[in-house]
């Protein structure tokens, strides 16, 4: 893990975006090569005062309880063989609000939907070009969320609730809805809705693919 500042180029660029320059940004990617070329892009057009780099979950956490002011974090899924979105429950135990960006080669809606679905306020793709990257900067950093290609029904929330996830953790247990029902003290009808919600965040169909989408992505 290592820690650089950005230069001063194009900084004029940005000059326009009370949002930009972002103070630091926090990079969670086990591709060096990839890291290097986007961090060469955040330096030349000068959206980052300051970049951090992480390989993996627990790298990423470390640097974030020494750097609990980090603006943003830039989250690949798939690490050295962990769930990237486990961070987000990492996140969540420490208590660190900082705003998390999916940025994957994965651009399917399912991997989407399941970003949004953890908590991410936004998804970019890695084949995105730097006027996309640049948005989803100034959106993120003026509070809103950036997912451009994602179409989320209006009865769907934008995140799983904390009894979504409950359900969820149950039904890959394996759990029937009466078990499920008994074990939250809800009523049958109220599992049925909240298992319709998950199924739509992940773009499944069924419990067997609702529980191996969510294990694969690390939200359960």
């Amino acid at each position: 893990m290592e820690t650089r500042p950005v230069g001063d180029t194009a900084r004029a660029s940005t000059s326009a975006n009370s949002c930009l320059p972002l103070a630091r940004v926090l990079m969670v990617d086990d591709h060096p090569f990839f890291l290097l070329g986007l961090s060469a892009i955040l330096e030349q057009d000068g959206l980052v005062t300051e970049v951090a780099v992480a390989g993996s979950v627990a790298e990423a956490v470390a640097d974030l309880l020494a750097h609990p002011e980090t603006s943003m974090v830039l989250l690949d899924l798939a690490l050295q063989g962990e769930a990237g979105l486990s961070l987000f429950a990492e996140l969540e135990r420490l208590g660190l609000p900082v705003p998390v960006v999916v940025i994957s080669s994965r651009e399917d809606e399912t991997s989407v939907r399941a970003a949004r679905a953890a908590g991410a306020v936004g998804f970019l793709p890695k084949s995105s070009g730097r006027k996309s990257l640049m948005r989803m900067l100034q959106c993120v950093g003026e509070g809103l969320l950036y997912y451009p290609t994602l179409q989320v029904p209006s009865r769907v929330p934008e995140h799983l609730t904390p009894r979504q996830l409950e359900v969820l953790a149950l039904l890959a247990e394996g759990l029937p809805n009466k078990r499920i029902c008994q074990a939250l003290d809800l009523t049958e009808h109220t599992v049925k809705t909240h298992l319709k919600a998950i199924f739509a965040h992940l773009g499944v169909h069924n419990r067997t693919e609702c529980v191996t989408q969510a294990r694969s992505l690390g939200l359960i």
